[in-house]
């Protein structure tokens, strides 16, 4: 993994504890956390939480130092879906350039994939592929989290990155037919990285560690703040049908992504983050494209 990306499996450095910590240190710890998000200034606030749910999403560089702490990562969740827009607002510029030059909408589809997949260095991807194999090669709780833990990919996570990019190929190439290809990538990146926090408040961790543990779970607040942030930029690029229609498909897919988790290994982790993100962004692009190829 990248530098400036902690895995998803893994805690951050800068926050790691200690082996020998006790329960009495760690809650300390976490007070100490959640005195320090509360206290911060409008600086951290805004750039300070940019900047670190930049690095912990994307490979995309910040300039100058970021705290991981678990409660500052969680209040960083308002900003989430901003970084998907921010994002796919830089994958579309190769694509769109790509089918300028060359009128081919294919071509300019694969572009559009392969710079989100080098912004994000196939976090997500990494995600939903270690959730296919844990969760189809497990027969245990334990057994799943293990396989989930290992960084070779088996068959299972070979057919369900093929069906991802399938999908998100199909999906950009109808996007580009009927002129909604920007708009589409916007609101499926906005509303995926909801998806995220919605898990992170619906289910415990999984693990004693690792992101999904380390990540903490998010205020009211700041989750609300990134649903407005979805809800008006949506209608802004789409119109309330479009917006509606985003949000049901999220449901959706956090309802189905969540279910699965708790049955498998009892709650969520970084890779079960990862792979709401990915279903989260199918199912609403599909919900798009549904809703303008019938001119509703």
């Amino acid at each position: 993994m990248p530098q400036n990306q902690p895995s998803h499996e893994t805690r951050p450095k800068n926050d790691a504890a200690p082996d020998s910590a006790t329960p009495q240190m760690q809650a300390g710890d976490e007070i100490q956390d959640q005195e320090t998000a509360e206290n911060a200034g409008l600086y951290d606030l805004v750039c300070g939480d940019f900047g670190r749910a930049l690095m912990l999403l994307s490979r995309v560089p910040w300039v100058g130092s970021i705290n991981f702490q678990p409660a500052l990562i969680a209040r960083s969740v308002w900003c989430w879906p901003l970084i998907g827009l921010f994002l796919a607002g830089i994958a579309a510029l190769p694509a769109l350039a790509i089918g300028w030059l060359s009128g081919n909408n294919g071509l300019a589809s694969v572009f559009a994939i392969l710079a989100m997949v080098i912004l994000t260095g196939a976090l997500h991807e990494d995600g939903i592929a270690d959730c296919a194999d844990g969760f189809g090669g497990g027969t245990t709780r334990e057994r799943k989290l293990e396989i989930m833990r290992d960084s070779a990919i088996g068959s299972y996570g070979v057919v369900a990155l093929v069906l991802v990019f399938a999908t998100r190929l199909f999906v950009a190439l109808q996007a580009f037919e009927i002129g909604i290809f920007l708009s589409a990538l916007m609101i499926s990146a906005m509303f995926s990285r909801l998806a995220m926090p919605v898990l992170m408040m619906a289910l415990p961790p999984a693990r004693s560690d690792g992101l999904g543990r380390s990540a903490g779970r998010p205020a009211l607040i700041p989750f609300l703040l990134a649903l407005f942030a979805v809800v008006i930029v949506t209608m802004l690029l789409g119109g309330p049908v479009m917006m509606l229609a985003g949000l049901l498909a999220l449901i959706c897919a956090c309802l189905m992504v969540g279910f699965i988790a708790k049955w498998q290994i009892g709650g969520h982790s970084g890779d079960v983050l990862g792979s709401a993100q990915i279903i989260a962004e199918l199912f609403v692009a599909i919900a798009i494209l549904s809703v303008a190829s019938r001119g509703i």
